[in-house]
């Protein structure tokens, strides 16, 4: 097969500022040039880590439910939730092996418990 998934391009209303909430959460670096309009972050040296996050300047506000998300697993849920919402997440929802959050765009993902 020659098609790869390469990265996953992000609509945000400040590139720079959603590319730092992510880095920070999944322990990766902003790549040099950010700025409101672009950003990204690579994935580090462990092929695990996942594709490139690219963040795009888009105009209007986040509306209405994402149609994709993130999915995050962690044995350490407790510690990391706390860590995720001291970045400036917001807890949307409760489940029993997950909770639902939204980063500071407003854009949910899920982080479950591993």
């Amino acid at each position: 097969m020659a098609t790869t998934l390469y990265g996953i391009s992000y609509d945000a209303t400040d590139a720079a500022r959603t590319a730092s909430f992510w880095a920070d959460v999944l322990g990766r670096t902003v790549n040099p040039g950010a700025s409101a309009e672009s950003a990204s972050i690579a994935p580090n040296d462990d092929p695990a880590a996942g594709p490139t996050l690219m963040f795009h300047q888009v105009p209007e506000a986040k509306s209405v439910k994402n149609r994709v998300h993130f999915d995050l697993i962690t044995t350490e849920f407790e510690s990391e939730l706390t860590r995720i919402l001291n970045l400036g997440a917001q807890v949307r929802a409760e489940f029993d092996s997950w909770t639902t959050l939204a980063d500071p765009e407003g854009n949910e993902f899920d982080l479950i418990r591993g």
